[in-house]
């Protein structure tokens, strides 16, 4: 393998102490010489970090000495790169306030500000009658990482509920705050999971608190004025499996707890206007079924994949059905046309859907069934059904964009179908959309099927196989990847580079039946696909092996992991951010925050020798091999509840204990952050900028 720009031969990496640990599943005996960097108290170190090991945290802090110091020399393009970046960002940007009754709300920014700031203003008024209600910037004083969670108003428009956790580990605290003297109540609920749905009578809220597992486990509903140690249990989950929580129909009639894992939902209804009443179960969970619930003048709408509807149905039932053969069809099945979401108004119905890889939305009046959809001409573009507060309207908001056109906001009448364009995201350094190129191409896999991959570059560069590419993957839990606008991803494909996204198997990019083709006993195929949307793009001429850069973050950083041991020679380099390397292990570990909700995309190593096999085969940590390995850069967050630190952290350890060549890899940890970075508009680009900047290094364009 070819030595890389990045030269870090002189620099030692730290060297993680092996401290050997067996363990015996299904006849099988496994060393792991890194376990020891998984912290014992990992609970507690959530909310407190300074109970970390001491030897642990010296060997995080070592690694991050050890990446500044091969970093070092990228620190004027980084600058470069963060003011670049932030020249595309509108600072003083706002929303369109979305209107409820008498009142509109949206969010706002001031210059310079990293949080946003939660406005209302009248109706009728402009943006000169609006009133901050929650400033964001303010809350997040003196505090290194802050990220506000759920915020709703209450139907009366009295009170706010609001959110924010301030460790990155997702572990949220609700605030009440009464809006017409702008200050919070004397109560603070802890431990949730961020978001809160207001009674119809504005005197409560329900909310899911996470258990010591960090699992949302309990559904509890808070009397305005009590204490919130005497809130009153509604629902509690007993299945580890299922992760849960609470919401409200579109028409404010009930309140839906939504219990769900991978491919099982259930969904249980209390009327809104009546907290103590008994939950009613909509459906029995039945392993496979999915469906999801809305409701509209006394009738549930019900999107589901039952009876073999594997790209979705819509069904309707009466609101007190409990059984699915109270179930009618209303939308049936199409092979091919994946229905993603639906909503339903006092007279339509509408829902977005995904046809030939592209998304769209249709529209369908309840008096006669007619339908219209709404879909726009782009190779690839990005689709967004923003949706409304209110149910008896006829206006529903979208946004559009795609890889070259920036972000437009629509209100669209569904009945009279007049768009009407309100917004366009401003790029205050300019942005013509006319200098650059948006294609979709198709990779062969080796199995026959085609592999549609995004591409973005200027409309100037030499397609001659010698521009460098930037090629993004994921490829799990059914998530489609979408083609829409990055203004960050500019700075790479101004100096030259290609952007393109693998929309691989493990995704619902090609309907459900792709995702199938991704999971579980068949998830090696998100590996091979994207293996070969690289070769493709090889082939076609647009770039060459070693100027591919691959990326992907948490399932996709196991991506990474995976084309890293099976065809390290097909990439130049490979950024993981935040990856879920350790497979085997943590789906083992059925004390992890969502491990027994994973299982059915994953496969369930406990009980099953095959799972067991099959996982084994993929997970990188237990792949890593004696060979060479293209320059890695790794990314990890201390308080990371869904892709934990050590893993990682372990992953890189063993890469370099078994390769063979001199290229660096890289551990970079964020001790003041989680799974999403850091939470700042700004400060978030820092890290945009530290990973552009190691793939332009890597590419010898530092200058």
């Amino acid at each position: 393998m070819k030595q890389a720009p990045i030269d870090a031969v002189n620099l030692v990496p730290p060297v993680a102490s092996q401290q050997v640990r067996t363990d015996v599943r299904h006849g099988r005996e496994r060393s792991d010489a890194y376990g020891w960097l998984r912290a014992d108290n990992w609970q507690d170190v959530f909310k407190d970090t300074t109970v970390l090991d001491p030897a642990i945290r010296d060997h995080l802090l070592a690694e991050n000495a050890y990446q500044q110091e091969v970093m070092a020399g990228t620190e004027k393009l980084r600058e470069t790169l963060v003011a670049e970046m932030r020249g595309r960002i509108k600072e003083d940007d706002s929303s369109v306030p979305a209107p409820d009754g008498e009142w509109a709300y949206g969010i706002a920014y001031e210059t310079g500000a990293e949080y946003p700031r939660i406005i209302r203003r009248p109706r009728s008024g402009g943006d000169d009658a609006a009133t901050v209600i929650l400033d964001g910037a303010r809350e997040a004083a003196e505090r290194p990482y802050f990220s506000i969670g759920g915020v709703g108003h209450s139907p009366d428009h009295r009170w706010l509920s609001w959110s924010y956790d301030d460790k990155g580990s997702e572990f949220y605290a609700v605030s009440i705050r009464d809006l017409e003297t702008g200050k919070d109540l004397d109560v603070r609920i802890e431990d949730t999971s961020g978001g809160a749905v207001w009674s119809a009578r504005s005197n409560g809220l329900f909310y899911t608190r996470l258990d010591s597992n960090h699992r949302p486990s309990r559904v509890f509903f808070h009397r305005l004025g009590s204490d919130p140690l005497d809130d009153s249990l509604i629902y509690e989950e007993t299945d580890t499996g299922f992760f849960m929580g609470v919401g409200k129909t579109q028409s404010g009639e009930f309140v839906v707890i939504d219990i769900h894992d991978h491919e099982t939902s259930e969904a249980w209804l209390i009327p809104a206007n009546n907290p103590a009443a008994e939950p009613r179960l909509v459906a029995e969970r039945e392993t496979g079924v999915e469906y999801d619930v809305d409701e509209g003048d006394g009738t549930l709408y019900i999107l589901t994949n039952a009876d073999g509807a594997h790209d979705f149905k819509i069904v309707t039932a009466p609101t007190d059905a409990s059984r699915r053969s109270d179930w009618s069809e209303y939308v049936p099945h199409k092979d091919g046309r994946l229905i993603l979401s639906h909503m339903v108004l006092k007279r339509h119905l509408i829902w977005m859907e995904r046809r030939d890889g592209l998304p769209r939305i249709v529209v369908k009046r309840l008096s006669d069934g007619e339908e219209h959809a709404i879909a726009f001409e782009e190779e690839a573009y990005s689709l967004g059904l923003a949706g409304t507060y209110e149910f008896d309207t006829d206006t529903i908001r979208f946004t559009y964009s795609s890889l070259t056109t920036p972000t437009q906001t629509y209100d669209y009448d569904v009945a009279t179908r007049q768009r009407t364009l309100l917004k366009t995201q401003e790029v205050p350094s300019g942005h013509d959309p006319d200098d650059y190129v948006t294609r979709r191409i198709f990779a062969p896999a080796a199995d026959g099927e085609l592999v549609p991959i995004s591409l973005l570059y200027r409309k100037d560069l030499k397609l001659d196989g010698t521009a460098p590419c930037l090629l993004y993957g994921y490829g799990s839990y059914g998530i489609a990847i979408p083609a829409s606008f990055n203004a960050n991803a500019l700075s790479l494909v101004d100096r030259g580079f290609i952007w393109a996204i693998a929309h691989v198997r493990g995704g619902k990019d090609k309907g459900f039946a792709w995702y199938d083709a991704g999971r579980r006993r068949n998830k090696p195929n998100t590996f091979t696909d994207f293996i070969a949307c690289a070769d493709h793009l090889v082939a076609e001429n647009y770039t060459s092996h070693e100027r591919i850069v691959a990326e992907g973050g948490s399932a996709g950083g196991m991506l990474m992991g995976a084309v890293a041991n099976m065809a390290p020679e097909k990439f130049g380099g490979i950024i993981a951010v935040v990856p879920f390397v350790d497979v085997l292990n943590t789906m083992l570990d059925d004390t992890l925050p969502l491990t027994p909700p994973e299982w059915p995309e994953w496969g369930n190593p406990i009980l099953s020798g095959e799972d067991y096999e099959v996982i084994s085969t993929y997970s990188p940590y237990d792949n890593v091999k004696r060979q060479a390995y293209p320059p890695m850069l790794v990314l990890a967050g201390l308080t990371d509840p869904r892709v934990t630190y050590w893993e990682p952290a372990k992953w890189v350890a063993r890469l370099r204990e078994m390769k063979t060549d001199d290229n660096p890899v890289l551990l970079r940890t964020n001790m003041d952050s989680g799974h999403g970075g850091a939470s700042g508009r700004f400060s978030k680009l820092e890290e945009v900028a530290y990973i552009y900047a190691f793939a332009l290094k890597l590419m010898g364009k530092v200058a």
